[in-house]
């Protein structure tokens, strides 16, 4: 009996590192709210639109669409890897790790908005928009991408070469490229931040209707 303080010592502190840990990983995971095993996980990498900037993560769209897809019991879930202020080099780097640390089924990227905001060359982004592609596809994971759009800091001759990368990409990998999802609210200054850029939390259930419309679509004719 004197060595029992010891044990529950020992125990607690057990808990303690393993929850740490848990805190630690690198990608956010479905809701611990989630009543149902999902039987495909679609890999988010993204920057800051769906990373929740401004706001708690549970207000982003890809919460509010994780818990749609609970609900409606569907067979798929969005591990979110987004970081706010993501490159597609930053992306790049970042997605051979978490294809080996998580079950993948499905690669859904959103990433090109900060390369084009910084004027970065059209060629550069092509390259790594094929590399992380390609790291996807040669583990046998399925690939859509969602069209970026930018302002016209740049003028029109540079907005024309960013936009046709993704459809460049998408032809050259022969994977689905979704149309840009902020097309409904990024005119709407009711729907965005005061920085004209990010789409504020009244703006993230409409843009999770959309990613799920197009989602429902894509994963009904997958196998």
């Amino acid at each position: 009996m004197k060595n029992y303080p010891l044990f529950i010592l020992f125990i607690s502190l057990f808990f303690i590192t393993a929850a740490n840990a848990a805190q630690n990983t690198q990608v956010n995971t479905a809701d611990n709210s989630i009543s149902i095993t999902p039987t495909r996980n679609i890999l988010l990498l993204g920057d800051s639109i769906s990373a929740s900037y401004g706001m708690k993560p549970t207000q982003g769209w890809v919460h509010l669409l994780n818990q749609k897809l609970i609900k409606k019991k569907q067979a798929y879930t969005i591990i979110n890897a987004s970081v706010s202020g993501e490159t597609t080099s930053g992306g790049l780097s970042r997605l051979a790790g978490i294809l080996t640390n998580e079950k993948i089924d499905h690669l859904l990227i959103e990433l090109g908005g900060n390369d084009g905001l910084r004027g970065y060359s059209p060629k550069i982004i092509k390259n790594n928009l094929l590399q992380m592609v390609k790291l996807a596809q040669d583990k046998n994971i399925r690939v859509s991408m969602i069209k970026i759009k930018i302002t016209p800091n740049y003028g029109q001759r540079y907005n024309n070469m960013f936009e046709q990368v993704f459809t460049d990409v998408a032809k050259a990998r022969n994977i689905t490229l979704l149309p840009f999802f902020m097309e409904a609210v990024a005119t709407n200054k009711a729907l965005m931040q005061a920085d004209g850029i990010h789409p504020n939390a009244q703006a993230q259930p409409i843009i999770a209707d959309y990613v799920e419309q197009q989602l429902n679509e894509i994963m009904t004719l997958e196998p």
